[in-house]
């Protein structure tokens, strides 16, 4: 048997492992959020019916720390990302429980955020932008996280774009546990990521990326470079940016949770579920493929 042929063994074995890890375990967390009253309950912006438990990011989280320890303890870069993907994760799940003041959660993604970057062998100033895109990163995955299914799914399509990086070993597992809760999450869902889960995705995504990416980051200038963070970051950054500009454009404060977003303004015109999920599913590849093209010229 040939060395490529084992390795393609090894990851469809580990890939098959994780997605049976999530898909087994999210019950799991679904009654243990039941036990603990960890519910998002209907009522304002939110229009599920019924009480739903959230958390089930917990699954996630220590699927992600098995991968971490059990394949990668030995990489200096994965211990970084696992203690900062740790830090993110238990101030979402503590804001899950009983409520966080959104001054200490931003603080803590900072936090997060910068034992990643401090770390890094790159220049200052790229230093600098990979703080505030995996930050942002953070919250913006918090924040699309508003239709059933669709944080799950624009985090498995960003996780493609790191295999096709060459990480497999890495991506192959993560975008196997994001599949193996989705059926838990779409298109009934029986539970929620919780803010625990949708920001420990946004650090994972950013923080991998800009490890795996930041050689080439660091060779593109910076206008350019701009947009591809932006174009990288997808439709969660896009959303985000969106939001950000019709709150303050309103009067209102850019925090302030509305029913403003991509998904919920579709959902509003009548568009069905399945069809939002497939429509900004597409917009997201189509934004990450943009931004590595650019970044392929502009480092050519």
């Amino acid at each position: 048997m040939s060395e490529r042929t084992v390795h393609l063994l090894q990851l469809v074995s580990t890939g098959t492992a994780f997605f049976i890890w999530a898909f087994l375990l999210t019950p799991f967390s679904i009654s243990l959020s039941e036990r603990y009253r960890i519910m998002d309950a209907p009522g304002g912006r939110k229009q599920h019916k019924g009480t739903i438990p959230r958390g089930s990011g917990v699954v996630f989280w220590v699927g992600y720390l098995l991968l971490a320890l059990l394949f990668f303890g030995t990489i200096k870069e994965i211990r970084i990302i696992a203690t900062g993907a740790t830090l993110v994760f238990l101030l979402g799940y503590m804001d899950d429980m009983k409520g966080l003041s959104a001054g200490g959660r931003l603080v803590g993604h900072f936090t997060a955020s910068l034992l990643v970057v401090a770390f890094t062998p790159f220049p200052s100033l790229l230093k600098v932008l990979l703080l505030f895109w995996i930050a942002g990163g953070i919250s913006a995955y918090n924040l699309i996280d508003g239709m059933n299914g669709l944080a799950l799914v624009v985090f498995f399509i960003t996780t493609l774009f790191g295999m096709a990086l060459g990480r497999l070993a890495w991506w192959v597992p993560l975008g196997a546990m994001a599949l193996g809760m989705f059926y838990w999450n779409f298109p009934v869902a029986r539970t929620f990521l919780g803010d625990g889960g949708s920001t420990l995705l946004g650090f994972l995504c950013m923080s991998q990326l800009s490890m795996d990416c930041g050689v080439f980051f660091a060779k593109t200038p910076v206008p350019v470079l701009f947009a591809v963070l932006f174009l990288i970051g997808g439709v969660p950054f896009i959303d985000t940016a969106v939001s950000i500009l019709r709150r303050v454009l309103s009067g209102k404060s850019p925090f302030t949770p509305d029913r403003g977003h991509i998904h919920h303004r579709l959902l509003d015109k009548g568009v069905s579920q399945t069809a939002v999920l497939l429509l900004l599913s597409a917009a997201h590849g189509l934004c990450i493929a943009g931004g590595y093209v650019l970044l392929v010229v502009a480092g050519s």
